[in-house]
């Protein structure tokens, strides 16, 4: 009877499926994790230093933003929480630094795209001593800016000696008068004689950019247009410009980066003088010479700010651009 108690009952209910073993740990993931670490441990010393000469900084600073500290008051430091930054946001001062800082980075940055374009055309093309011309139009970027600004300053734009009225003075020789205009270019135009600086100096960046997109392009798909009857602006507007999107709007993107802090051209040419102060040089003003420490940290977080929103879409473009390549 109980026998047949319990086989009825085993053909009832099936008997409880023991748990799953936990699984065993394999000899080589302890050994590729090993291998992984191996790899990064050279790189630890690189990250920390990074850290610590970039993070901590930058720490340090969102810090004394949030304090009221002024070297000429020390007895009044404190928290100031948030108004700083309404300082920076309200004063008439800084509004206008951020208007000149973005009109600045606009005109140099479009101009000098659409001289770097034209100038990457020509080089392009098939001509004997192409290698020397492309180094010669590098030279300009190579160097130092503050160089730079001291040789358009004192070489080309100063009114006794430059090279610009020497120009006018030699043209107006050439017809018999003595008489030739001697402008005093950066107090007639201040902030063009800077933006004048910075394009002679960043188009060789564009141009470098444009030129490896152009040498990027499908020429069997160009040839082909050739053939079918297509004439050299047809090919530029519907082949070759589009082509060039891509690059176009990663040399904008990381041409504004750079030039968004620009400070060497606007301390150099003008001193800040007569409209040209952008947002590096108040920031300098603010810190180095009327000692706001807080303030000057929360002109410097906002230009953080603003250079990390432009760099993560100069990073969006170049990983669109590798996309593309690798899809070829």
């Amino acid at each position: 009877m109980s026998t047949t108690l319990e086989t009825g009952r085993g053909r009832g209910q099936q008997p409880p499926t023991p748990p799953p073993a936990p699984p065993t740990p394999s000899p080589g993931g302890a050994l590729r994790r090993s291998a992984d670490w191996a790899r990064r441990a050279p790189l630890l010393p690189a990250l920390v230093f990074t850290i610590i000469v970039t993070q901590l900084p930058f720490v340090v600073t969102l810090i004394v933003s949030f304090m009221d500290w002024n070297a000429y008051y020390p007895d009044e430091r404190g928290f100031a929480g948030f108004g700083n930054y309404a300082s920076v946001l309200t004063d008439v001062n800084m509004r206008q630094a951020i208007l000149t800082t973005v009109v600045l980075t606009a005109v140099v940055v479009l101009v000098s795209l659409l001289l770097g374009m034209v100038i990457a055309l020509l080089l392009d093309r098939q001509f004997r001593g192409r290698g020397a011309v492309r180094t010669m139009m590098i030279t300009p970027f190579l160097i130092v800016p503050v160089a730079a600004a001291l040789l358009w300053k004192h070489a080309l734009f100063n009114p006794e000696y430059g090279l610009l009225n020497g120009t006018l003075t030699a043209i107006w020789r050439l017809f018999g008068s003595d008489n030739a205009p001697q402008p005093d270019w950066i107090t007639m135009a201040p902030l063009v004689s800077v933006e004048v600086a910075l394009i002679w100096q960043w188009t060789p960046f564009m141009m470098l950019i444009l030129l490896a997109g152009l040498q990027s392009r499908p020429l069997d798909v160009i040839e082909a247009a050739r053939i079918d009857g297509a004439s050299a602006w047809q090919i530029f507007r519907y082949m070759t410009f589009p082509h060039l999107r891509r690059y176009l709007e990663l040399g904008g993107l990381l041409g504004s980066i750079y030039i968004v802090q620009n400070f060497d051209a606007v301390f150099t040419i003008t001193s800040g003088g007569l409209g040209t102060a952008n947002l590096p040089y108040v920031i300098y003003q603010t810190f180095y010479q009327a000692h706001d420490y807080g303030r000057a940290s929360a002109a410097g977080v906002v230009v953080v700010i603003g250079t990390i929103v432009i760099a993560t879409l100069a990073l969006r473009t170049v990983s669109t651009l590798f996309q593309e390549e690798n899809a070829r």
